[in-house]
């Protein structure tokens, strides 16, 4: 059975810090592609970040570029992501997702197979 199993967020201030984690089990093939998604009320869903974990390969949206640091443990299965500088538009519900390939300069697709439970981050 599929399951991400995701820890971390929480209400930090602008400038700080936090570090996102999704442990992935269940998922039949060692490759994938695992990223996480934000949503903000009134707001499309958007891409944060993902990593594919056949090569490492990483991808990140605009606004998190050299700031946010996706990376993934392959003894552990699980994808972490390293939030710095944080600002308040970074608030939002964090969802990690799994599909099977990285989208070539996007990472996650529109729709990804499988989803985690999400985690609420609030930058004040």
């Amino acid at each position: 059975q599929m399951q991400l199993v995701e820890s971390g967020g929480g209400s930090v201030q602008a400038g700080g810090s936090l570090r996102l984690s999704c442990a992935v089990s269940g998922y039949p093939y060692s490759r994938y592609c695992v990223g996480y998604f934000r949503q903000t009320p009134g707001k499309e869903r958007e891409r944060v970040a993902a990593i594919y974990t056949g090569n490492h390969r990483t991808y990140y949206s605009d606004s998190a570029k050299g700031r946010f640091t996706i990376s993934y443990d392959n003894a552990e299965n699980t994808m972490y992501l390293q939030m710095d500088s944080l600002k308040p538009e970074d608030s939002g519900m964090y969802t990690c997702a799994v599909d099977s390939l990285c989208v070539p300069d996007s990472g996650l697709a529109g729709d990804p197979a499988y989803w985690g439970q999400g985690t609420q981050v609030t930058v004040s």
